[in-house]
């Protein structure tokens, strides 16, 4: 600006405005503090002074920013809020335009945890593919937590209830403080060289604070090097850690994860009755299936066995003989009943009936039949057969009629 020179106040606003829009430092601050004089406008944005112990700014946060806000703003909270700091000209005064507020404490540790979950999940750390079964029936359960507290005690008293003989190793670690999070990954690492078969890294619930042991990137790398599954058991339900994320299983409380890793005997030898059982009825049924094969191999055996094919034949032959026998009868029978009309028939053509009737036959003495005068002579002897005896008599005379009957 030139000097002499005589300004508007709009002019010097804006060109203080444009000092500020320059200043790289606060484009992006976050600023610590308290808040007062909290306002909801019925527009959507929040009004509100953050102050410490002997300064305040004026803030103000736009509707469209709101939506990340997860806390209703109230006075006298200690908040961080994130954003930039610049001149609103028609008043001529500087304030914060907040972008982002987290309560202080609780804010800082977020944005840590928030900043390691990125990178560790760009890395590959929360990768499915990364992730190891767990086994169904370990043996050897390793344990990453602190030597005394409820946590210990539940997984001992849920995996013992469950199966008496599995065996715990816990590597005892401080869970909770500085340096905790190395304690947890050289428990990890120490438990991954004697072999178990599992490994429960774990504690009971408590604030962002206490459990941000959990949040370190040592632990994380700990339980992501690990050659043994790993479980999460970190907190109640509603806490979630990195090491949650890295593990190869989440169980929301050390109670559930030893619910998890240690199979319950019981169900097993249930399961080991229960296939028995099914063996024993399947071996049953086999058997009774195989006896059936066994009866129908038999009886078809017998059908095809040379006795009983020469029984089975001699059957047959008698059945033919049978049935040659009935038909002959039949035939028989048939012939009788022919011949005995044949023999009626031929009975009224016999020459005794004839006789009887009052016919004659005449023969020559050597017994041929004179069935025409011409075959005698007078002076042949001739016989006269009649039904009660013969005539013998002597031809005195011959005489042929032609064209008449003797009867006439």
């Amino acid at each position: 600006m030139n000097k002499g020179q005589v300004y508007s106040v709009s002019a010097i606003n804006r060109f203080i405005k444009s000092i500020f829009s320059r200043e790289y430092a606060l484009s992006v601050v976050f600023v610590k503090g308290e808040i007062s004089n909290c306002k909801y406008h019925s527009s959507g944005h929040i009004y509100f002074t953050l102050k410490d112990s002997s300064s305040s700014i004026a803030c103000v946060m736009f509707a469209g920013d709101r939506r990340g806000l997860e806390f209703r703003l109230t006075d006298g909270q200690e908040v961080i809020v994130g954003g930039s700091i610049s001149v609103y000209e028609r008043d001529g005064k500087y304030q914060m335009y907040a972008k982002k507020i987290t309560l202080a404490g609780e804010g800082v540790l977020y944005e840590r945890y928030e900043q390691l979950k990125k990178k560790l999940a760009a890395a590959g750390y929360f990768d499915e593919e990364c992730k190891r079964p767990i086994p169904k029936y370990a043996k050897r359960v390793g344990i990453v937590t602190a030597q005394t507290g409820a946590a210990i005690q539940d997984i001992i008293n849920i995996s013992t209830r469950r199966n008496p003989y599995v065996q715990l190793i816990l590597c005892p670690a401080q869970v909770q403080g500085e340096g905790a999070a190395q304690s947890i990954a050289e428990g990890i690492r120490r438990l991954d060289q004697l072999g178990v078969d599992v490994i429960i890294v774990g504690r009971g619930g408590g604030s962002i604070e206490d459990l941000w042991a959990f949040n370190e990137q040592a632990t994380a790398e700990a339980i992501f090097m690990c050659e043994t599954p790993v479980v999460s058991a970190v907190g109640h339900e509603t806490d979630t850690t990195i090491a949650d994320y890295v593990a190869d299983m989440r169980a929301p409380t050390p109670s559930a994860a030893a619910e998890l890793v240690v199979y319950d005997v019981r169900q097993v030898l249930q399961t080991f009755q229960m296939c028995a059982d099914r063996m024993l009825r399947t071996m049953y049924d086999r058997v009774d299936m195989s006896r059936n094969e066994l009866r129908q191999m038999e009886h078809r055996l017998k059908l095809h066995s040379p006795s009983n094919q020469i029984i089975q034949k001699r059957q047959y032959v008698m059945d033919v003989e049978d049935k040659l026998v009935s038909r002959m009868n039949q035939i028989l029978q048939e012939k009788k009943y022919q011949l005995k009309i044949l023999a009626g028939k031929l009975d009224g053509m016999s020459p005794l009936k004839r006789l009887e009737s009052g016919f004659a036959y005449v023969s020559k003495q050597d017994g041929e039949m004179i069935d025409h005068v011409t075959k005698v002579k007078p002076g042949d002897e001739i016989n006269i057969s009649l039904s009660d005896g013969i005539i013998k008599a002597e031809v005195k005379e011959v005489s042929e009629m032609k064209g008449e009957s003797i009867w006439n």
